[in-house]
């Protein structure tokens, strides 16, 4: 606690800025969501407090961020679409996939599997972020152009027979579930169905026409009618806030141009009484908890979510351990990465019970909390209190927000989130491998599977494939550098140092093979080829192992076939130098004592060389 007190002064300064600082984003990130920008508030205010308190970074700030944002939308849009579009109806499954990720975070943390985060491939993680950045920036242009396809009467109009038809079938499932059989009692479906209002209808067909357009292929398909449909008012409030965010920034960096947007933009627009679009209405007093996500819990509604759950705690779990490290680079601390897991679970966890979106540790909050002066987890929990403050005292006032201005925001967002490191790196990178007649870049593949099909498909899937094929990539790779250093070579082709003394007379009968480096499911096959390589004319083969540091069950397999092998022919197999790893797996499968017993292994070749003078004969 004293250590919490210790820099009072400075967390409170930079907390405060912080929190002011995550006061657009945190309203921008909630309407892009879909949820709101209560609920990005609201995200704001519980992660950043509780994250900070549990967390492993002293000065890590935690919100709502892009790449958090970006996979929510995707959850809340496919489970709002099972639910008709109506979000009071979806908000319990949507909040239950929230909190389970968070849980899986705490789990994380708890199994100790922080320090492995680090090993998710750059290239997968470089085409994301320019995915996530792409996403934001094409989604957020129809709201900047002012046009929202769920009030275009012509758009949504097409979409009344899908509605009518998707109706009378919800109606025969309803009857199915009910036991009643359609076609033995069909009046009660024309009942039913007659009590069908046209405002029925035409929700229906507003739900479908916004899933129509929704994500970067919807936007591009209804892009030709929005932009016959501007509304300049709402287009040159989105391009003001742009050029205010990236202009302000040249004059000072001291105050936060996103916030000076976010003011100045919004007193124009109720100082001139201006007839924009404001943003949803934003629920005056303390949040309250919603408990619907314990009473109406249930493992059915939330099961094809599970792995996007997943993918939400590690995509969080990555997100602030990234900041982390910029956060340790800055004040010359080390985190708690395992710990800083746990912080951020319960942030999301608490969040989500809320009615808040999902978060993590934010560079630029963390980045503006250090330089403002903040040291101890004080600073992030403070930045929480703040925005609490704003949104008790200020709700109706952040509720007259023009919706185009946190457009623009996005926008702005979206251009920085992109990965341009890995881009600009794109021609540089070794072409390694052929596709057909080119040579090209493993790396650059990755990354450009990955930001196509986050972009056009779904943004968990592509991480999940992104990481497949970097695997495979790199077991091929590993597997070719164990091969080229491992080749099948006889004593007249290569000899090492201790190998030279070797009696001449005895080269036809002893084969001697290398085995460098691991000997895994990426080299079996050069290995097997070993019985076939060795000379007619061997009766005994030294495997030296000496520096095969480890093996794995499919190496071990291939080695016990080869063994096998040599037996039938009767070739006897002398082994020098195992090291504790093999020797181990041979010894739990019996390759050790039953194919190669304990007088046939040697600690140093020298040995082995003493054993073969005394027991091989020359017979060639």
């Amino acid at each position: 606690m004293k250590n919490l007190f210790s820099n009072i002064k400075g967390d409170l300064f930079g907390g405060i800025t912080a929190g002011i600082v995550a006061l657009p984003l945190a309203l921008a990130f909630g309407v892009s969501s879909g949820l709101g920008p209560s609920a990005g508030l609201y995200g704001a205010i519980f992660i950043a407090f509780f994250a900070a308190l549990f967390g492993g970074t002293n000065t890590q700030i935690s919100g709502p961020t892009a790449p958090m944002t970006a996979v929510s939308m995707v959850v809340i849009a496919s489970i709002l679409a099972v639910n008709d579009g109506d979000v009071n109806k979806a908000l319990p499954a949507i909040l239950t996939v929230f909190l389970l990720a968070g849980l899986i975070q705490i789990g994380l943390g708890l199994l100790g599997l922080g320090k492995y985060i680090r090993y998710i491939p750059y290239p997968v993680v470089s085409g994301f972020m320019t995915a996530i950045g792409v996403i934001i920036l094409v989604t957020q242009i129809l709201p900047s152009l002012g046009y929202y396809p769920k009030e275009d009467k012509q758009f949504v109009e097409q979409f009344k027979p899908q509605a009518e038809e998707l109706i009378l079938e919800n109606i025969l499932k309803e009857e199915a579930g009910e036991g009643i059989l359609v076609l033995e009692d069909f009046k009660e479906t024309i009942d039913r169905a007659e009590g069908i209002t046209k405002a029925d209808i035409l929700k229906e067909s507003k739900t479908l026409a916004g899933k129509e357009a929704s994500g970067v292929l919807g936007t591009l398909k209804v892009l030709p009618r929005a932009l016959k449909n501007i509304n300049w008012l709402e287009l040159l409030l989105a391009l003001g806030t742009i050029l205010i965010i990236y202009g302000f920034k040249r004059i000072t960096t001291a105050v936060p141009s996103t916030l000076v947007a976010l003011v100045v933009m919004t007193g124009i627009s109720i100082g001139f009484g201006l007839n924009y679009r404001p943003i949803e209405e934003i629920p005056g007093g303390f949040p309250v908890p919603n408990m619907e996500i314990f009473t109406r819990f249930s493992i059915s509604g939330i099961a094809p979510y599970i792995f996007t759950a997943l993918t939400l705690a590690l995509l969080g779990a990555i997100d602030s351990l990234l900041t982390s490290v910029v956060a340790d680079n800055m004040t010359k601390t080390k985190h708690k990465p395992n710990k800083e897991l746990v912080g951020q679970g319960i942030g999301n966890s608490i969040a989500a019970i809320f009615g808040g979106i999902p978060g993590a540790g934010a560079t630029i909050r963390t980045v503006v909390n250090i330089n403002s002066g903040g040291k101890t987890k004080l600073s992030g929990m403070i930045s929480g209190v703040m925005l609490l403050i704003i949104l008790l005292g200020l709700g109706p006032i952040a509720s007259k927000i023009p919706a185009a201005v946190l457009a623009g925001i996005l926008i702005t967002v979206g251009i920085g989130v992109m990965d341009y490191k890995g881009l600009k790196a794109i021609p540089n990178l070794p072409k390694d491998m052929k596709l057909g007649p080119l040579k090209v870049s493993s790396e650059v593949i990755i990354m450009l599977v990955v930001l196509v099909l986050s972009t056009f498909w779904n943004l968990v899937y592509a991480v999940g494939i992104g990481l497949v094929i970097a695997s495979l990539m790199f077991m091929k790779k590993i597997g070719d550098l164990t091969a080229h250093h491992s080749d099948v070579k006889s004593l007249k082709e290569e000899q090492w140092a201790d190998e030279k003394d070797f009696p001449k007379e005895l080269i036809e009968e002893v084969f001697i093979k290398h085995l460098k480096g691991p000997l895994f499911f990426g080299s079996t096959s050069d290995f097997l080829a070993l019985s076939k390589q060795i000379p007619t004319t061997a009766s005994h083969v030294i495997i030296r192992v000496d520096r095969m540091q480890y093996i794995d069950q499919s190496g071990l397999y291939a080695l016990e076939d080869v063994l096998v092998d040599l037996e039938k022919n009767g070739i006897t197999v002398l082994l020098v130098d195992v090291l504790d790893q093999p020797r181990y797996m041979m010894e739990r499968i019996d390759i050790i004592p039953d194919l190669i017993p304990e007088e046939h292994i040697f600690d140093t070749f020298q040995e082995c060389l003493e054993w073969v003078k005394q027991n091989v004969k020359d017979k060639n």
